[in-house]
């Protein structure tokens, strides 16, 4: 796929090296050339001068042919009007940007533009350190009825298998964080000490899993 980035910030950059890494053709917007810079000499892709949102400037970077679009840019306002321009001028189906303000965020994520809202993520991040019990979820679909959560859970699970666990919260455990790793749960998978696990779950059921996991498996009846 060619894909198409405008912004070529330590988050550009790293998209970018990322992208082609996998195998895909990928062009760099920036109408700065000095930040070509952080692509380093490796990076086989096309450099464009220019501002993200022109369409000259997208054409360019091969705008016509791409099957996605980020703006990763430092501006708000830039970032919505060359996601809209490239959904809404040149048809791309995977447009993405990145959003300082969340409720701008959430604004034009309800307009059907996805959106990264940079303050909001680092906030629940550290919200679920602070506060593990009853934080903003992970992840949400656009109608915020399925969620991925992160739920705190008794120490007394800790040697007991995740199926179990999932059995008393009646929830399912997609995946776990382990030493720093995502870890897929696997068939007698034991929980381990320090282990963050994630849940996906209906948002109705977030207080239930929450009491089910607070419990000790023999509180719980298992």
């Amino acid at each position: 796929m060619h894909i198409v980035i405008m912004g070529c910030g330590r988050v550009g950059s790293a998209l970018a090296r990322a992208l082609e890494k996998q195998g895909h053709s990928v062009a760099v917007v920036d109408q700065d050339p000095t930040a070509f810079r952080r692509l380093g000499a490796g990076f086989n892709g096309r450099r464009v001068t220019g501002v993200g949102f022109d369409q000259d400037t997208l054409r360019e970077a091969g705008i016509e042919e791409a099957g996605a679009f980020a703006a990763v840019s430092s501006g708000d306002n830039s970032n919505i009007i060359a996601a809209r321009v490239a959904r809404e001028n040149f048809g791309v189906e995977h447009v993405a940007a990145r959003i300082y303000d969340p409720r701008r965020a959430e604004v034009y994520q309800r307009l059907g533009i996805p959106t990264v809202a940079t303050v909001r993520w680092t906030a629940d991040q550290m919200l679920r350190r602070l506060l593990p019990s009853g934080a903003e979820p992970l992840w949400q679909d656009p109608s915020g009825r399925i969620q991925l959560a992160e739920v705190a859970y008794a120490p007394a699970w800790v040697g007991h298998k995740l199926s179990a666990l999932e059995e008393a919260a009646g929830a399912r455990v997609a995946f776990l964080t382990r030493l720093g790793e995502g870890v897929l749960p696997s068939p007698g998978m034991v929980l381990q000490e320090g282990d963050l696990v994630h849940v996906t779950l209906h948002r109705t059921e977030l207080d239930a899993v929450e009491a089910a996991f607070a419990k000790g498996p023999e509180e719980g009846g298992h």
